[in-house]
């Protein structure tokens, strides 16, 4: 069974990275290193970290999950148009929002296990279901009209940290925990390592794939709730690419698309490096289209040099 400190080399060589660009992009943009840019920047990585721990969870287990994205416009619109109708309290609908994810991410792995649906087809088809639904519900509208407080929280910072940043901080924490302290963690390695061994071990594969991919969805439908508070609207197209972001975002912390190996942490600094980019190329004035050529540039590169890595180890 790998453990996931067999990435630390990785993390810190991306680590070192992203200091390199911090100071690079400090020199090339006087507005980069300003206190309301950083502040910026841990909002934006918020909802994308989120995302990326997520992702790591079903990538561990040689899995991925597509539908990231499109569960993230589900739970913007269905929240926006729950908080603009006053159906129930804004803690109520929250609770609502998180049990509907974990839904959909239990749907996944019951596809994933018991359908035997590769992971890839299982999440690429419950992304286009949840984009479709999206757009029904909202009618490929916008959703305005919801409460100042939504958009406060999302602009408030407590102890100098934006609020929802604190999220991501918790989501790393409490994985890491899972993964590192646990049972369940353990088991989750094992099943990205080697299916058959983990069976012959006792593990309850069905156990561990549904709580992998309903744990990995719950935190989606954190982003999602995250992304309708810093929006301050509904809007059906948003989470397009988030899949693609939270992928890279996990490889470059680490994550092995082979499973058993990464980590949250490691999630974090991945993101860390393309919320940069992003925030850099913005201030640099590049043009957004090169920002999508980068990170797909940046991914592929990222997962070749594991491959070669794995013929060598092998």
């Amino acid at each position: 069974m790998r453990k996931s400190g067999v990435t630390l080399t990785t993390q810190t060589v991306v680590l070192i990275v992203a200091v390199i660009m911090w100071i690079a992009l400090s020199f090339m943009s006087p507005h980069f290193l300003t206190i309301t840019n950083v502040q910026n920047i841990m909002r934006q990585m918020a909802i994308q970290g989120v995302l990326a721990v997520a992702e790591v969870l079903v990538i561990l287990t040689a899995g991925i999950d597509l539908s990231v994205g499109s569960l993230v416009a589900l739970v913007n619109i269905s929240m926006s148009k729950m908080l603009v109708a006053k159906v129930m309290s804004i803690p109520m609908i929250i609770v609502v929002m998180l049990l509907m994810s974990a839904l959909v991410g239990f749907t996944n792995g019951v596809m994933v296990y018991d359908l035997k649906i590769p992971p890839f087809i299982a999440t690429l088809g419950m992304m286009t279901i949840l984009r479709g639904i999206t757009l029904l519900i909202s009618g490929g509208s916008n959703v305005f009209g919801l409460p100042r407080s939504i958009a406060d929280f999302a602009s408030g910072n407590f102890l100098g940290l934006p609020n929802i940043f604190w999220f991501l901080i918790i989501s790393v924490a409490l994985v890491e925990f899972i993964l590192r302290r646990t049972s369940f963690g353990r088991y989750v390695y094992a099943l990205g390592s080697n299916v058959e061994a983990a069976r012959l071990s006792g593990v309850n594969i069905r156990v561990v794939t549904y709580g992998v991919y309903t744990l990995a969805s719950t935190l989606v439908g954190l982003a999602g709730i995250l992304e309708t508070s810093r929006l301050w609207m509904g809007v059906p197209t948003t989470g397009t690419g988030y899949e693609l972001d939270a992928i890279a975002a996990a490889v470059l912390g680490g994550a092995s698309l082979f499973g058993a190996e990464g980590n949250a942490f490691g999630a974090f600094i991945g993101a860390l490096i393309m919320t940069t980019i992003y925030n850099g190329a913005v201030l640099l004035n590049v043009n957004p289209f090169w920002q999508r050529i980068i990170v797909g540039i940046i991914l592929v590169i990222t997962v070749a040099v594991d491959q070669l890595r794995k013929r060598r180890t092998g």
